[in-house]
């Protein structure tokens, strides 16, 4: 069962040094710019936090894991400046997740679209179910996956970035997943994923928590410059998403 606020659902439970965040929305796990807001902010209370050694990012529900931004709220964008602060958003988690002193594990039950394909490729290490198809879909409604390109290539590579966004419409199963790296662990069932990530967590989790920190630094090495790289890919998706063809492909998608 799934929140049914319009702003969304954000939960954190902290136990035996282990913060489970979990964030959800009716819209398919959607992301308004409010709840992208909370997450970072989250990410970079628990980054501060050397009670938690480790942080697992999932999503509510059986369906799908995160549909990306909202799509009302991307219909509503009139301005450049109200685009560059729409898409900001997923930059600013996609960074907290980079700074986050912690590693993250991430939790996939089904599938994910644009910004949630971002969020994934940002988890350190990822447990999916057989049901975790993946979709770069921003071509289709005049845009593209700018902000959270740096993040998709820095795990399945440009090559494999360049197969998902080129083919907007196309779905890439879990073993695809697996096979280039998004996806660390994919299971039949999510029983099965469930039993072996808590498994997984319980014994990462007793590691010494320097160790993890330490690690987390040189798994993300190189990315300092995301803070201006993220922010400038989203002032130029909100230019395009304010373009004649985006418009009018919003529309059609409305209808």
């Amino acid at each position: 069962m799934g929140t049914s606020r319009t702003n969304g659902s954000l939960y954190t439970n902290i136990q035996n040094k282990i913060a489970t965040v979990e964030f959800g929305h009716p819209a398919s796990n959607s992301f308004v710019s409010e709840l992208l807001q909370r997450l970072t902010k989250t990410l970079d209370e628990l980054s501060q936090n050397e009670e938690v050694s480790l942080v697992v990012l999932r999503s509510e529900g059986d369906g799908p894991f995160c549909a990306g931004a909202s799509f009302n709220e991307l219909m509503a964008v009139s301005s450049q400046e109200e685009g560059t602060v729409f898409f900001s958003g997923f930059a600013h988690v996609l960074n907290a997740m980079r700074r986050c002193s912690q590693p993250i594990i991430g939790r996939v039950q089904g599938k994910a679209v644009g910004g949630g394909v971002g969020l994934i490729a940002a988890c350190d290490y990822v447990f999916a179910s057989v049901d975790a198809a993946v979709r770069l879909s921003e071509l289709t409604i005049g845009i593209a996956p700018l902000v959270i390109a740096p993040a998709v290539e820095r795990k399945i590579g440009l090559a494999g970035l360049a197969e998902m966004s080129l083919a907007p419409t196309e779905w890439k199963n879990a073993y695809w997943g697996k096979e280039k790296g998004l996806f660390s662990k994919v299971y039949d069932t999510r029983r099965e994923m469930d039993k072996e990530l808590d498994h997984f967590i319980s014994q990462l989790g007793s590691n010494n928590p320097e160790a993890l920190r330490e690690l987390k630094k040189v798994l993300w090495q190189g990315t300092d410059h995301w803070d201006q790289l993220l922010p400038a890919r989203a002032a130029i998706t909100g230019n395009l998403a304010l373009s004649p063809h985006t418009k009018k492909a919003l529309e059609a998608f409305k209808k």
